[in-house]
């Protein structure tokens, strides 16, 4: 589906989508993206919590499913979203964290946030090869105590799902004019001014931290 120009950008919001495979450095990009653009994280997995915490019905229904050992559903997890912008109307923007994940969730996004005047600002994908992947993550692994991060053939199985799942998402955003992709190696500061330099171009206010 094409890009329709038709939308009315808000100019003051900054909403992006920041890709990358495991290891390659999304964590530490996006909290220096949040600190210097003010954009507020928004994690499926931490709405999830969130919502089951507070007893809400769109969390109850999602522990029942959880419960039951069913993956929570797209409709689902888009209606948490929805409920964070509301809560959040202010906001200069939000920096998606693990979602979409496949085009349906990615046409999904779209609808919701075009319903809201808030469109994706653009997609940002991190590219590091797989050698490079597998080392950084077995040197976390010895940090960070995750079995999955100690286990090569977990790695390996981690970083050829994203690839797979990924590449469809990545299609979606290159027919909008939204993907670009950043070399993911180099210094923590030169990943992020290549990052910066795409955000220039995007159709938002360049300070919309102030």
């Amino acid at each position: 589906m094409l890009y329709r120009k038709a939308f009315n950008f808000n100019q003051r919001m900054l909403n992006l989508v920041l890709f990358g495979p495991p290891g390659a450095g999304k964590g530490t990009q996006s909290q220096k993206l949040i600190d210097k653009y003010g954009l507020i994280h928004l994690s499926t997995g931490d709405l999830l919590r969130s919502e089951i915490s507070q007893g809400t019905e769109l969390g109850l229904e999602a522990k029942k499913l959880m419960d039951n050992g069913i993956l929570v559903p797209d409709s689902v997890v888009i209606g948490m979203i929805s409920s964070k912008l509301d809560s959040n109307k202010n906001a200069k923007g939000f920096i998606f964290d693990g979602f979409p994940r496949t085009v349906a969730q990615a046409e999904a996004l779209d609808t919701l946030l075009e319903s809201k005047d808030a469109p994706i600002s653009g997609m940002i994908a991190l590219e590091v090869n797989d050698a490079e992947l597998e080392n950084r993550l077995l040197l976390r692994g010895k940090d960070s105590g995750r079995p999955d991060d100690a286990n090569p053939e977990v790695i390996r199985k981690r970083i050829k799902e994203y690839n797979e799942k990924t590449a469809p998402v990545a299609g979606f955003y290159k027919g909008q004019n939204k993907f670009k992709s950043i070399n993911g190696i180099g210094s923590v500061e030169e990943i992020f001014d290549a990052i910066n330099e795409v955000i220039s171009t995007y159709q938002v206010s360049p300070k919309v931290n102030q």
